[in-house]
Parts: structure tokens; C-alpha cells; sequence
């Protein structure tokens, strides 16, 4: 496995913040026009641009998804980086450091892509490479989609270089691009069989330690977890929420290390079960 000494030169990790400048809706229809005109033509496919806006931007959407990690030029990251900086600006960002923290743990419920963090922690497959499949709603479509294509060009040479399929209970870091946040981690989590076995539970920990022990190495100050592994990966909610929270409480108190921690979810049922386990959980 890749550690970050070896991959830290291959990308580029230094962060720089830049404005978030809300355009008007023909202003990013045109920006969508050129976009759509180099992603069709890498598609062999007639660029046809009557479209309304909407519909343009939702190709856009599924074309990158679909796309291979394949160079792109400096004006096509130009043009994709204000529409989705100016998306960004629109969802609104939310600033994590007004969270209510306890033991510098704080849940919240929300898109974890707006939240203006130091990291958020990226739900992966193996391949690192994001999800292939268009529109799909699961996180690693919506991170890598609303971060933008570098992401993808970043995790291929980290893949490259390593020349395996990443481990689970690991984890790798990228820039975070048009996301409010600084860093994205990448984290793979275990796919449960016909049960949960012990094997599951340990790599599952794994994944919040080998997040922390990197957000440490980076000096990040903030970091917002979703929830590994209980998606299409199959871990019941329930428990993975205890190893989650048992897994950072324990970090926490073991190193002594002054980060904020979010536990971020989207649906009530998990709010639900993570305002029960931090409120039992020592």
C-alpha cells in the first residue's frame, strides 16, 4: 500500500483557497455549452446545445461520471471550476466551526458537501476512482461530481503508482477542488457478506483510525465523517455508528490530538441512532 510519503509529490496537496462567485444562469449555461463541447467530442458524439439549462448541466453530469481518468486541458478545468464553485455558492456553505462540539465531537445532519471543513471523508470503492455509474446517489458519485474532475485524475496516479486496488480500512488524501472543504480522504469500507463478522467490524474501525492518524499527519484541524459502509456495502447502521463512535472516542482520549470531529448523516433514522450512541457511549 501507497503511504502518503510516497504519493505526497505525485499530486498536488497544497491548498489554496479561491472566492466562490455566484453566476447567473446564462452565464453557466454558456460555460455548460463549452464544457459539453469537449466532452462530446472525446464521446465521438454531435454536440447539439438547444437544451435548456437544466438538461445540459445533468449530461454534464453523467458524461464526467462515465468519463475515464484522462487529462483534460487548462480551460476546460477554467470553465468547469466556475460553474462549480458558483454551485457551491448557491447550496450554501456551511461553516462547521459553528457547530455545537462536545469532547470536540459535534453531529450534524446535512449534505456533507457543503460543509466548510478541513476534510470530509470520502465513502470509496477499491478502484479509488469514484463512481462510473451516471447520476448515481450514493456519496462517492456526489463528492467526486461536486469536487470536480481532478479528483479522479489525482486518485488514478495515486492508483497508479501503487499499482494494486487500495485496502480496505485505509485511507488517501486529495484536494478537495471546488468542495468548501480543504481535503477529501478517501476511506474504503468493508462489504458485509450474509453477516457481520469480526473481520468487518475491525477493518470498519480501521477506516476512522487510518482517516485520523492522516488527518493528524496533514495538521487538519477538522474533519467530518459520513457513514462508512452502511450504504450498498451493507453494514447495519446501528452498529457501524458504535464502532464509529467508539473508534474516534478512543483516538481521541489514546492521542491527545485537538481536532474537531463531525459525524455527518443524511437520513433521520441515522441522526436518531447517533444522538442515542454519543449520548451512551463513553
Amino acid at each position: 500500500m501507497l503511504s502518503l510519503d510516497e504519493y505526497k509529490d505525485i499530486i498536488d496537496l497544497r491548498y489554496e483557497p479561491r472566492p466562490y462567485t455566484v453566476l447567473s444562469e446564462e452565464e453557466k449555461s454558456a460555460l455548460c455549452d463549452e464544457m459539453l463541447g469537449v466532452l462530446l467530442e472525446e464521446r465521438n458524439e454531435i454536440a447539439a446545445f438547444s437544451y435548456p439549462y437544466k438538461v445540459k448541466r445533468e449530461l454534464i453530469w453523467g458524461y464526467l461520471n462515465q468519463r475515464l481518468p484522462n487529462p483534460v486541458s487548462p480551460r476546460f478545468l477554467e470553465i468547469q471550476d466556475k460553474l462549480f464553485r458558483s454551485e457551491t455558492a448557491e447550496n450554501g456553505i456551511v461553516d462547521a466551526s459553528s457547530f455545537e462540539y462536545k469532547n470536540n465531537i459535534a453531529l450534524w445532519q446535512g449534505d456533507i458537501t457543503r460543509l466548510n471543513i478541513d476534510a470530509v471523508v470520502n465513502a470509496a470503492n477499491n478502484a479509488l476512482l469514484g463512481c462510473f455509474i451516471p447520476h448515481h446517489k450514493c456519496i462517492d458519485n456526489v463528492i467526486h461530481s461536486r469536487a470536480g474532475v481532478q479528483v479522479r485524475l489525482d486518485c488514478s496516479k495515486i492508483m497508479g503508482a501503487q499499482g494494486e486496488s487500495e485496502p480496505a480500512g485505509c485511507a488517501k488524501i486529495t484536494l478537495a477542488y471546488n468542495l468548501p472543504s480543504k481535503y477529501i480522504i478517501h476511506t474504503v469500507g468493508p462489504m458485509v457478506g450474509v453477516r457481520v463478522t469480526d473481520e468487518d467490524r475491525r477493518v470498519l474501525r480501521n477506516c476512522y483510525v487510518s482517516c485520523l492518524n492522516l488527518a493528524r499527519r496533514m495538521e487538519l484541524k477538522s474533519i467530518a465523517f459520513c457513514c462508512i459502509s452502511t450504504g450498498i456495502f451493507g453494514f447495519p447502521s446501528d452498529e457501524a455508528a458504535a464502532i464509529a463512535v467508539g473508534a474516534v472516542k478512543s483516538w481521541l482520549m489514546e492521542t491527545g490530538y485537538d481536532i474537531r470531529v463531525v459525524f455527518d448523516v443524511f437520513l433521520d433514522k441515522d441522526k436518531d441512532i447517533y444522538t442515542d450512541v454519543l449520548q451512551n457511549t463513553k
